[in-house]
């Protein structure tokens, strides 16, 4: 036997729960107490507190093979407060504030080793508000601003592997929008102007490794119109460049 006593609004109402040896493991009273929930195969799904029928406080949640999924508090029969999720061997895959079943508020996220991929602001289970990401090897990949998951939107930070800043600047909808500014891997710019749709579009100007400007004017989808320089700084072309590439190296 499952359970024996009342039931109200087809609730478990006034009774008491049983395990499959006998064993009673929660006791209702006007639809509340701590309980265990169990699936057809009588794997264990939740354990917790009820109040008026629903989860109410503190709980568990399991998947099919019974094993935890969830852990934190709950209000009106949903995720509300502070909560963890858990890989499948038990490390914390997210942990952070939910309401109403969506995570909502500060948080982290975890890569399956346990090291950090995010950490920032939620709304409604998306990344939403001040952020940062982290490469596999715990060096930092992105901060600031993030919008509906994903999308980057407003002034941002990008790193590379090595944690160094390899850009700064304006974004909407993840792509490169506004001014912003590149830079080598010894920190000196390499370029600084426009971007429209993650390409560089309006004025500009490149530098070399060690500073000096190297290509100033305008780009058009990435494509160079305006005056280069040689590594002297001396003017070495002058005119204009159509439907060619600029140059990364």
């Amino acid at each position: 036997m499952e359970y024996e006593g009342e039931f109200r609004y087809d609730r478990k109402c006034n009774g008491k729960g049983y395990d499959e040896s006998g064993n009673i493991i929660y006791e209702l009273i006007n639809g509340n107490g701590k309980v265990k929930e169990y699936n057809n195969n009588g794997k264990l799904v939740f354990e917790g507190e009820y109040l008026n029928y629903k989860k109410n406080g503190k709980g568990k949640e399991y998947d099919y093979n019974g094993t935890l999924e969830f852990e934190g508090e709950y209000l009106n029969g949903k995720k509300n407060g502070y909560g963890e999720e858990y890989y499948y061997d038990g490390k914390i895959k997210f942990e952070g504030e939910y309401l109403n079943d969506k995570k909502n508020g500060k948080g982290k996220e975890n890569y399956y080793d346990g090291k950090l991929i995010f950490e920032g602001e939620y709304l409604n289970d998306k990344k939403n508000g001040k952020g940062k990401e982290y490469y596999s090897n715990s060096e930092l990949k992105f901060e600031e601003l993030f919008l509906d998951r994903y999308k980057k939107n407003g002034k941002g930070k990008e790193y590379d592997y090595d944690d160094k800043l390899k850009f700064e600047g304006e974004y909407l909808n993840c792509e490169k929008n506004g001014h912003g500014n590149e830079y080598w891997s010894n920190g000196s710019l390499r370029f600084e102007g426009e971007y429209l749709n993650d390409k560089r579009n309006g004025k500009g100007k490149e530098y070399y490794y060690d500073g000096k400007l190297r290509f100033e004017g305008e780009y058009i989808n990435g494509k160079r119109k305006g005056y280069e320089h040689d590594d002297n700084g001396k003017l070495g072309f002058l005119g204009k460049y159509l439907n060619i590439l600029r140059k990364e190296n």
